[in-house]
């Protein structure tokens, strides 16, 4: 099998890996007695898998030579040809749309983004896990490209602490290359990495059904947690069933999306000591714990006035909701928790949601699921930035750290730097584009953002009223479809696909 794989170009082993997809809401579709859309999502996987075959036949090379630079291209494209691919079933079940916001929610599942465009109750069940799988899928793609194609490139926030000198170019002669092909490497990681992904899966889903979500909603819920895409058929889980015990687990799982180290690591007392001395996972923590007592705090000491410090189950309710919340726009899943509105009012904030769009601009941690600047790059730019303060105070000082605490603080907060500007560069455009568009200025800020970072969920949020993805323009969907491809697939990456001394040898 092994073999096979490595012999079949990459878009057909995606192609392959779709059909086989299809396969869960047509089982569910069967055992629920939806015949309908489980005999749809069936003959739609009998096609592709037909289409599949016939590419991967009359491609077939036992010979098949292929770089990462063609791997990364081949990735890019795939983000644009494969939502209209899953959008097949998914238009046939839904009946009564356009092709358009189908294939606008397939990248949005795709990219992780998670952006709603159907109302919850329009949609069946069957359509809901399929969201979900599409997206839990995306994550795992994410999971295997990051480690297999992205680092050895020193892409997706790799350049941060990587040996490669911040000279303009990408290091391709690393000793990881040249040790092994890229389809070895894809297999391998495949092989490493889909157990850890599926049985993290499915013990979150078991843990969200215990504690009282119904067995679908708990598997959603579960896929959109892992893979950070925020889709829910209930529209959230104010409605899952779960309660503060499902939020809770759900909590303890956003750690995959802080680190690779949570799941690259192994297991075991030393694993999970290198895990808390990880620098992304120190930062993440820090914006967990301040944030929310800041939130906290403001409220508290108006309370000495008006005589509310009895009220404990509220301060409490408020403490949990801005904790939850706050740490899953950080790794831009977008879930809100249900004592979110009692931290909005504890707060006293007219504009809480531009706290959100902070911090799904910082993103989660590198090779994750998680959109955004990513932590590595914010703690290289805080590191930067608090040994220059220090040099102002004492000029002639010698900082320790070693030899990679250097390296991030030098070339790699220079990285960051330069990747912060093309996220900003890339945000305006994207702001430009929606207003040609008729968007207003706050609008074009929070779904640029949105998109951009793959938290679709922070549109209904973060503004001062929701923003609906159905009721934009056509031109606009289009234009947030690719911004969620940038957003995925990272500024640095398109520039290196379209730099010429990248294809050199």
């Amino acid at each position: 099998m092994a073999r096979l794989l490595k012999s079949l170009p990459f878009f057909v082993v995606l192609l392959a890996a779709a059909a086989a997809a299809t396969l869960i809401p047509a089982v569910y579709g069967a055992v629920t007695r939806d015949f309908d859309s489980s005999r749809v999502f069936f003959y739609s996987g009998i096609l592709i898998a037909i289409a599949a075959a016939m590419i991967g036949l009359a491609s077939h090379s036992s010979t098949r030579h292929t770089t990462e630079r063609r791997y990364l291209v081949v990735l890019l494209l795939s983000y644009l040809w494969m939502p209209a691919v899953l959008s097949v079933p998914m238009i046939e079940v839904v009946g009564n749309t356009r092709w358009i916001n189908v294939y606008f929610d397939m990248v949005s599942a795709l990219t992780t983004t998670g952006a709603p465009v159907f109302e919850p109750a329009r949609l069946p069940d069957t359509v809901h896990l399929w969201r979900a799988t599409v997206a839990w899928l995306g994550g795992l793609l994410i999971w295997i490209t990051a480690l297999a194609v992205l680092q050895p490139l020193n892409l997706g926030g790799f350049e941060v602490s990587s040996e490669a000198r911040a000279s303009g170019r990408i290091d391709t002669g690393s000793v990881q290359m040249r040790a092994a092909s890229p389809a070895d490497r894809l297999v391998r990681q495949a092989a490493v990495l889909t157990p850890i992904y599926v049985t993290l899966t499915l013990a979150l889903a078991a843990g969200l059904a215990l504690a009282g979500e119904r067995p679908l909603y708990a598997v959603i819920h579960a896929m959109s947690t892992l893979s950070t895409s925020g889709i829910s058929a209930t529209g959230g889980l104010k409605d899952s069933g779960a309660g503060v015990p499902g939020e809770g687990l759900i909590f303890v799982f956003f750690v995959f999306a802080l680190t690779r180290r949570s799941f690259a690591g192994g297991l075991g007392v030393e694993a999970a000591r290198r895990v808390a001395r990880d620098r992304e996972v120190r930062i993440a923590l820090a914006a967990v714990v301040v944030l929310p007592t800041l939130l906290f705090m403001r409220h508290w000491v108006g309370a000495l006035e008006v005589d509310d410090l009895g009220n404990a189950g509220g301060a409490l309710s408020a403490l949990w909701g801005s904790i939850f919340t706050v740490l899953s726009f950080l790794t831009t899943t977008g879930f809100v928790s249900e004592s979110w509105a009692e931290a909005r009012s504890w707060s006293g904030l007219q504009t809480p949601g531009l706290i959100l769009v902070g911090l799904v601009i910082m993103g989660g941690g590198v090779a994750t699921t998680a959109g955004g600047l990513k932590l590595l790059r914010v703690y290289a730019l805080y590191k930067h930035g608090a040994r220059e303060i220090d040099r102002l105070i004492h000029p002639h000082s010698v900082a320790g750290a070693g030899r990679l605490g250097r390296r991030i603080r030098r070339e790699g907060a220079y990285i960051a730097w330069v990747f912060f500007m093309l996220f900003v560069l890339s945000l305006a455009a994207v702001m430009v584009a929606l207003a040609a568009t008729g968007l207003d200025f706050e609008g074009a800020l929070v779904l640029g953002v949105a998109t951009l970072s793959t938290t679709g969920p922070l549109a209904s949020v973060a503004g001062s009223a929701p923003v609906s993805y159905l009721e934009l323009t056509d031109a606009a969907k289009l234009i947030l479809a690719a911004a969620m491809i940038v957003g995925r697939m990272e500024t640095l990456v398109f520039i290196a696909v379209f730099n010429a001394a990248f294809w050199r040898n």
